[in-house]
């Protein structure tokens, strides 16, 4: 959910997640399972990105921001208002929209596309297209009939129907059990795919019942595309994640909150069985994340002020063997409402507030790391019973990160091949022996990495 009324008044909206071909397994395909989240890029930007940053450093998708025609306004909120549709948003037209997924394959990245099909909008007005519409009535598209009959705000989570059939911080609610209004959306998501769009992330999922999202996907012309759906735990709700994994991948929203936790006021050396040994959804349908746009500014999460622990955070996600991890790279903010600096175009990474995290070199480094290691168990867990772990990925890779007051200088038992690795957070060499062990020094909240075929830098 999202900053999504009128007033301004926050409802937050989810994060990606993402999902696969098959129904037995929806985790992303092939090795390059992570996806740079561009919040309110414009499409151009994005396809330079694509070329410049994303594909050369190994990240398998790239999500974009709602292209359909929205209200009108500043705050970054009122993307997720749909007024019809169109690909006019304030991010670019249909033209662009298409020359940047064709960039973007180009380069090796496949595109996901936040889709808002819950709800339209919350009042009446011109959209970004330039159409005219009030709440319930959206011209060519959907009349008073297409929506849920409760017109009131959901306010019961322990109540299904109130969650799912009324009004999300007051936005005209969608009856998706219709048939005009399932085989709407699945015309909208089918011109996606004509124009190139290779998954979807789902917004506010958790309020569409999960049978009328298995509906919708079954009439795509790829019933089977990726996938990843917003669906935030809460425990003792009427509607849980579980329900959604049929269809494709579910964000674990947990994972985030709980990162949060341990590296501002627990120990990293909790982090041992991290994932399902924590109740999580199973691995292959989690979408999970650091922080996203909607936990970046309501507190949940860690985010971008958070220095060093939100750095850290990153490097273990892209490190450990869990879920599909989602690098949210946004914008600076003081004001949570505020919309994308330039409208969405971004001149230059850590300009005009951009904050460009998919790129910053802790990072981007570790996309690499999480490739090369794919399929490879953890191995070699070692930490000093506080806030120094390291752990390897069988014989591909290994990392530390010390999230200690000092230097950790020690020697470390690892299953790579002998040889020189390089230690991509620091540009250093790494001299691995015949036993697997190599000797460190790691400075106080920072990490080491190396994997297989990383020899120099």
């Amino acid at each position: 959910m999202v900053r999504k009324t009128l007033s301004g008044a926050v409802a937050l909206a989810a994060a990606a997640l993402v999902m696969t071909p098959t129904t037995a397994d929806a985790s992303p395909p092939g090795t390059k399972d992570v996806t740079a989240v561009l919040f309110e890029w414009n499409y151009a930007s994005v396809a330079r990105e694509c070329t410049n940053t994303l594909g050369p450093a190994g990240y398998g998708f790239v999500q974009v921001s709602p292209p359909e025609e929205h209200i009108q306004g500043s705050q970054w909120w009122t993307s997720y208002q749909p007024v019809s549709y169109k690909i006019a948003g304030r991010l670019g037209d249909r033209t662009t929209f298409k020359n940047m997924i064709s960039t973007c394959h180009a380069a090796g990245v496949k595109v996901v596309v936040d889709t808002v099909i819950n709800h339209m909008t919350a009042g009446s007005g011109t959209g970004t297209g330039g159409t005219q519409y009030t709440k319930y009535n959206y011209p060519g598209v959907y009349s008073d009939s297409d929506f849920h009959t409760c017109r009131t705000n959901i306010s019961n989570y322990q109540d299904r129907s109130n969650v799912q059939n009324c009004e999300l911080s007051g936005l005209a609610d969608l009856d998706t059990g219709a048939e005009h209004v399932r085989a709407t959306i699945a015309g909208y998501m089918n011109d996606l795919l004509s124009l190139g769009a290779d998954g979807f992330r789902i917004d506010a999922a958790k309020h569409i019942a999960a049978a009328d999202l298995a509906n919708i996907k079954s009439r795509l012309t790829n019933p089977g595309v990726y996938w990843k759906q917003e669906v935030i735990y809460g425990a003792g709700e009427a509607v849980q994640p579980t329900e959604y994994t049929g269809n494709g991948d579910v964000q674990e929203f947990r994972y985030g909150y709980d990162l949060k936790r341990v590296f501002n006021s627990e120990k990293l050396a909790y982090l041992n069985n991290f994932g399902e040994g924590w109740g999580y959804l199973p691995s292959n349908v989690a979408g999970v994340f650091v922080d996203n746009h909607d936990t970046e500014r309501n507190g949940a999460t860690l985010n971008y002020k958070d220095g060093a622990n939100y750095t850290l955070a990153n490097v273990f996600m892209l490190a450990w063997p869990y879920g599909s991890p989602d690098i949210n790279s946004g914008y600076e903010w003081s004001d949570a409402d505020a919309g994308p600096p330039n409208d969405g175009q971004v001149n230059a990474c850590w300009q005009d507030g951009w904050k460009c995290q998919h790129a910053w070199p802790e990072i981007k480094s570790m996309v690499a790391f999480r490739n090369t290691t794919h399929g490879q168990a953890v191995s070699n867990w070692w930490d000093d019973g506080d806030n120094l772990i390291a752990f390897g990925r069988g014989s591909k890779g290994y990392v530390v990160i010390n999230h200690e007051g000092a230097t950790a200088s020690r020697s470390f038992q690892t299953s790579l091949p002998a040889g020189t690795y390089c230690d991509v957070q620091n540009n250093t060499t790494v001299t691995v022996n015949s036993t697997g062990w190599f000797t460190a020094s790691v400075a106080p909240n920072t990490a080491l990495a190396i994997y297989a075929g990383k020899s120099s830098c």
